[in-house]
């Protein structure tokens, strides 16, 4: 998931044939969401996370509980693994759906239109009674999960100015991991005790609270403040149903069309939803694989090894202070420096002999617009750090070897993983700006749920034949093979950013 103003649904120009008045002095206007206090940005930050939280804990809660489905359903262990996987491809095609009626009706009716066929869904996973109608609901449930997760991090585009950004997405950012590594943990304790219905009945409790907690949330997209302010009928059926069409076919194009071109075009794009894709993709593998692991090397009961996912809990709440660290004392300072020392006057249309995005190197004081660059501080320590954590685990989880160990370089590998995740979007949201971003993020969806899909499916396979060590190895590999990445970007993105198909948006 990535959170940025970039997201589908979060981006600043609706179509162009969309047209809405700015009302006067709106930079200082108190209805403008940029200008709520403090405590009520807090408030909102909180209340969406919430939501990005339950929504992928659904994800996971649900695999510790897979091998009683095995055997009440009577199918393979793999074949049982299937509903994780498909939600997570319901997860991936969500924004197609929240995009066009977040654009069209706002932030705050796409909550409260798309939780409550989450929670029907749900129900219907936690009734099921085969393999198959479970794999439909969790499906589904997944794509109307999505929503919560992509227009939470619009919302807080939304009350957030880009250069003040950095903190409360670098706590967001931590959502997806803490939530879906939450469900494993919660999961656990719950197909133990009530059984593997029960996790879907779980999921329910939390979505009743949220869906309680959404009453408190104003509507912060901008689009639908004006039409309000200018007493336009947002919820008139035919205008309502004229703008949806429209928003869906531009979203179509953002959120599938583009996204797919750019995944293969753009140098940038296609190896940051590479390296940020195979960390999430990283975390379900260990969803899976992790217990598997510590009930076969150390005995582990069903809800003792949930608890080997506090190991990565605290590795993901740690790696939020580097990131701030980075932002406030590198990030905001050169920017500081940046405007004080350049004349911040528009540029002139670029043009593919005149690109906009600048061809000089982050540290060159010539660079006339503020380098995206200086975003990859986390990236390049995580890119250390992962490795490092990933080979530590695989030869120290062994019998002889208290599990402690184990668990902290866990921890240790999801704190570079979120590093990596972290910076890699953010760096990307800042090449293409609002409205290519919003594509890239597109491709960094797709990218990012398919593989969470497939991973599970080969992850518990691929243990059993090679054992701890070198199954984990393999992962390391991989990971020492994409380390390069935001270094490369460091000293050579300003020639991609040149050479790029696609001029900054604005």
């Amino acid at each position: 998931m990535e959170p940025e103003a970039s997201q589908p649904g979060a981006g600043h120009g609706p179509p162009q044939d969309v047209a809405v008045s700015v009302p006067i002095n709106w930079d200082s206007d108190y209805r403008n969401p940029r200008n709520w206090s403090l405590w009520r940005k807090t408030a909102v930050t909180a209340i969406v996370s919430i939501i990005g939280f339950v929504c992928t804990m659904a994800a996971s809660i649900y695999t510790p509980g897979a091998d009683q489905v095995a055997s009440e359903m009577h199918v393979s262990t793999a074949v049982s693994l299937l509903p994780l996987s498909f939600y997570n491809l319901g997860m991936a095609f969500g924004p197609i759906i929240s995009s066009p009626l977040s654009e069209t009706f706002g932030r705050k009716a796409v909550y409260l239109t798309t939780l409550p066929p989450f929670a029907l869904f749900t129900l219907g996973a936690g009734f099921s009674q085969d393999i198959s109608s479970l794999i439909v609901c969790r499906f589904f449930a997944g794509t109307f999960g999505a929503p919560g997760v992509s227009i939470a991090s619009a919302t807080i585009a939304d009350i957030c100015a880009p250069v003040n950004r950095a903190i409360p997405l670098s706590f967001y950012y931590a959502v997806p991991f803490v939530g879906s590594l939450s469900g494993v943990l919660i999961g656990g304790y719950v197909v133990e005790s009530k059984g593997w219905r029960w996790t879907q009945w779980t999921v329910l409790f939390f979505t009743v609270v949220t869906l309680s907690s959404i009453i408190f949330v104003r509507e912060s997209y901008k689009k639908i403040i004006y039409q309000r302010l200018e007493g336009v009928p947002v919820g008139d059926r035919a205008a309502a149903k004229s703008d949806f069409l429209k928003e869906f076919q531009y979203f179509l194009t953002k959120t599938i069309i583009r996204p797919i071109h750019m995944l293969f075009t753009e140098p940038i794009v296609g190896f940051v939803c590479l390296y940020a894709s195979f960390q999430f993709a990283l975390l379900y593998t260990f969803v899976v694989a992790s217990p598997h692991i510590f009930q076969t090397t150390y005995g582990f009961s069903l809800g003792t090894q949930g608890l080997t996912f506090l190991g990565f809990i605290v590795g993901v709440s740690l790696s939020t202070i580097p990131i701030i660290v980075f932002d406030r004392l590198l990030y905001q300072r050169k920017f500081a420096q940046f405007t004080h020392t350049h004349a911040l006057t528009p540029s002139a249309p670029s043009s593919p002999s005149s690109p906009s995005l600048g061809t000089t190197n982050p540290t060159d004081p010539t660079t006339t617009e503020f380098p995206p660059e200086h975003r990859l501080y986390s990236p390049m320590l995580g890119s250390l750090l992962l490795p490092l954590g990933l080979f530590l685990f695989a030869w120290t989880t062994h019998p002889s070897i208290p599990a402690l160990i184990p668990i902290l370089f866990q921890g240790l590998t999801i704190f570079g993983s979120l590093l990596v995740y972290a910076g890699a979007n953010m760096y990307m949201m800042d090449t293409y700006g609002p409205l290519y971003g919003a594509s890239a993020t597109g491709a960094s969806s797709l990218s990012r749920y398919t593989l969470s899909a497939a991973f599970p499916l080969f992850a518990l396979p691929m243990y059993e034949a090679l054992g701890t060590g070198w199954a984990t190895s393999v992962l390391a590999f991989g990971t020492v093979a994409m380390a390069p990445i935001p270094w490369v970007f460091w000293w050579w993105g300003p020639g991609l950013r040149a050479r790029s198909g696609y001029e900054r948006s604005v």
